[in-house]
């Protein structure tokens, strides 16, 4: 049986922060430790502490809402959930792996940045993926890109990890180019980057792509992720649709996206 750890959030007067400055308190024996949301390698490291707070305390939904609308999405078309090649992207400890296996994926890689993920998948879900690499897609090498896409996935997923600075605008669209021509691709974003107001460039790479001849859109939903810690939801937008080609540097490049 996993621990439960004995967590805190500060008090709402001093909690009106932005959504990746938000932090805890762990209670850890006579300590308490301070940790931020986006710390997600001290996270992963606490086995269950992940799950208490994103999914027990905060009742997080995008894993399922994602995987249903990919799902809705196949439905369109002849293709069938279980027999596609899933790269999951930001994989992190395995949570939307997991909620793929629930609706009968069969092939799963995943992909993360930080070693901690790693370790934390193998720790708690040993038998997930077939394979999951740890590597910085900003700095992929030509051997290390030929390895990942040897493995022809045919479908990218993305959940709760961009937009934040957690996934650079250049390594989405690495891995979108790494999935096969006419595979599906589905994540999720904040609904304020969809405001034509925010000019990052993660906010202008999705309406970019969103509206442009790569990307075919199936289906957008906005819906509740999850609570914040005083109790608001926070809402994304769900997204899912089938890649036409490659995104060129160079039509990045024209709409201000990469420097």
């Amino acid at each position: 049986m996993i621990k439960r750890h004995r967590i805190q959030f500060p008090k709402p007067e001093i909690s009106n922060l932005n959504q990746d400055e938000v932090y805890f308190y762990i209670q850890e024996g006579d300590q308490k430790r301070k940790i931020r949301f986006h710390d997600y390698d001290k996270i992963y490291n606490v086995q269950g502490l992940y799950e208490q707070i994103f999914y027990d305390r905060l009742k997080c939904t995008s894993p399922e809402k994602v995987a249903t609308i990919l799902e809705s999405s196949l439905k369109q078309s002849e293709d069938n959930l279980s027999e596609l090649r899933i790269l999951d992207f930001g994989a992190g400890n395995g949570m939307m792996g997991e909620a793929l296996k629930k609706h009968g994926v069969s092939r799963l890689i995943g992909v993360d940045i930080i070693p901690e993920a790693y370790e934390a998948t193998l720790r708690d879900r040993p038998e997930l993926y077939d394979a999951y690499y740890v590597e910085d897609f900003t700095t992929l090498s030509e051997d290390k890109k030929e390895d990942i896409a040897s493995w022809q996935c045919d479908c990218m997923v993305t959940v709760a990890a961009l937009g934040f600075g957690d996934i650079p605008t250049k390594a989405f669209f690495e891995a979108f180019n790494i999935i096969t021509t006419r595979g599906w691709i589905a994540f999720n974003i904040k609904e304020t980057f969809f405001d034509t107001r925010d000019e990052s460039g993660f906010s202008k790479l999705i309406r970019e792509l969103i509206f442009s001849k790569y990307l075919d859109v199936y289906h957008i939903e906005r819906y509740r992720h999850r609570l914040s810690i005083e109790g608001e939801p926070l809402y994304y937008f769900a997204i899912a649709g089938r890649k036409n080609a490659d995104v060129p540097a160079e039509f990045l490049e024209s709409k201000g996206i990469l420097a």
